[in-house]
């Protein structure tokens, strides 16, 4: 597998760590994580991605990294996450590049790509569905409210959800990865955020939605590749399958069957025929 190279970007004031393969020169493939990951879920992407070619970069992002971890909640807003990643393209020098996302990761990727089109190749988001899609599911008569009942917890104030989350011997974030994601990964996941800093800032992204869990995004005009789960527990099939109605541009939608919610790391060997296609 091609060896993966950590380093750090610097944007304003906020320093990232960065796990990154293939040529400088190539075309820049930009990775962002989700909630409760790191960069290191998309290691079988960044090596598929370097071997054939690109520049392939993803972040430990705000929150994530420990040189970016402001303490206001308001600082985890999407604006903040959005220009971030803007940041991240900036300082690799790349005018124009591929987005490839997933969960959190994936609603600051609709916004980017609904605001900033000129700024992307094509986008590519794992799992979440475009917010407007979410937001008429969620409000519909089907399941999806059921499903993201969670999100309030993890906004409840008084940091309940990291004491829930690493009681006895951080039980509950276990359970979230069990028998799915690899072992090392899994273990490696809880031994960092049973660090509350880094927890309680994956969280901040949920406490800085607004009450009614609303992301005002536009429509998607760039070419977009969205890959759903069909067994994933927080994200239905009404969302899913609503996200073509906000894109207007090539469009692909592929649902991997009894695939869960951890696409990048228990699905890497469908997910990156998948890209390397959509990339070219």
């Amino acid at each position: 597998m091609t060896e993966l190279a950590a380093s750090q970007l610097t944007v304003g004031p906020h320093t990232f760590d960065t796990l990154a393969a293939g040529p400088a020169t190539g075309e820049l493939v930009l990775l962002l994580h989700g909630f409760p990951e790191f960069a290191d879920c998309w290691r079988a992407e960044l090596a598929a991605l370097g071997a054939a070619g690109y520049r392939a970069v993803a972040v430990d992002q705000r929150g994530y990294s420990p040189g970016a971890r402001p303490e206001a909640v308001a600082d985890y807003a999407v604006d903040h996450l959005v220009a971030d990643a803007l940041g991240f393209a900036d300082a690799l020098g790349a005018e124009r590049f591929h987005l490839v996302a997933h969960d959190w990761g994936g609603l600051v990727a609709w916004a980017l790509a609904a605001a900033n089109p000129a700024r992307l190749r094509t986008l590519t988001v794992l799992s979440t569905p475009h917010p407007q899609a979410l937001h008429r599911a969620m409000t519909g008569e089907g399941d999806q409210r059921k499903r993201s009942e969670y999100v309030q917890h993890f906004r409840a104030p008084g940091h309940v959800a990291e004491q829930s989350l690493l009681a006895d011997d951080a039980a509950a974030l276990r359970n979230l990865y069990r028998d799915i994601l690899p072992a090392d990964l899994a273990e490696s996941n809880v031994r960092r955020l049973s660090d509350p800093g880094p927890l309680t800032g994956g969280l901040n992204w949920y406490r800085a939605l607004g009450e009614n869990l609303h992301l005002p995004v536009g429509e998607v005009t760039v070419p977009t590749l969205f890959v759903w789960g069909t067994a994933d527990r927080a994200l239905g099939r009404e969302a899913a399958e609503l996200t073509a109605e906000y894109v207007r541009a090539p469009y692909r939608f592929v649902a991997l069957e009894g695939a869960t919610h951890w696409l990048p790391e228990a699905n890497a060997d469908q997910i990156v025929p998948l890209l390397l296609e959509h990339l070219s």
